[in-house]
């Protein structure tokens, strides 16, 4: 059986560097993974007057549907000042409900930040685990994926230095040995 893991990425900007980050991991999958990028661009701003049967968007029915077929989940982020983009914390929010029917409980996860900045989105990354924690997302925690001053990590050609790869690749194994623990757990 496949496994299918989720991709979210936090930028919406076409030529995004935490975009180019997320396509790198997804190449690095072995076989057995598929990789889903999930679209979080068009959800509607989560209000709860909207989340009823006759009035919930098709937009969110779809996502939720997409997120619950999911293994895992891996957020690729920028930091918009100190925390994560609205886009991002509205697909966490749109997925934990109706309350009790969150898509997101017991996924692994894995939260890789990415920026032109030397602290690599260091406040995103933790910003982003504390809501994972109360959406019961294990969460990888080490190796942490703090990936600053990208731009010189890419060439102009969009592809990512070997080195960094390599330090991509890492990350990803321990996750999938994570997120495997946890499945297998859950399947006793």
């Amino acid at each position: 059986m496949v496994k299918k893991i989720g991709f979210f990425v936090g930028s919406l900007r076409e030529d995004s560097y935490n975009k180019k980050v997320a396509e790198a991991f997804a190449n690095l999958l072995p076989e057995g993974y598929e990789s889903v990028f999930v679209k979080i661009g068009d959800l509607p701003f989560y209000n709860e007057d909207l989340d009823t049967p006759e009035n919930v968007p098709v937009e969110w029915t779809r996502f939720r549907e997409d997120v619950q077929g999911l293994t895992g989940v891996i957020f690729v982020t920028p930091e918009y000042n100190r925390s994560v983009p609205a886009v991002l914390k509205n697909a966490l929010d749109v997925g934990s409900r109706p309350y009790g029917h969150s898509v997101w409980d017991g996924k692994p996860g894995l939260v890789v930040t990415a920026s032109p900045g030397g602290i690599g989105g260091f406040g995103a990354n933790h910003h982003l685990r504390q809501s994972l924690v109360f959406l019961n997302v294990p969460t990888l925690q080490q190796p942490e994926a703090y990936i600053g001053n990208i731009a010189n990590l890419i060439d102009e050609n969009g592809t990512i230095a070997k080195e960094t790869l390599s330090f991509f690749q890492i990350i990803l194994t321990d996750y999938l040995s994570f997120a495997n623990k946890l499945t297998s757990k859950e399947t006793q």
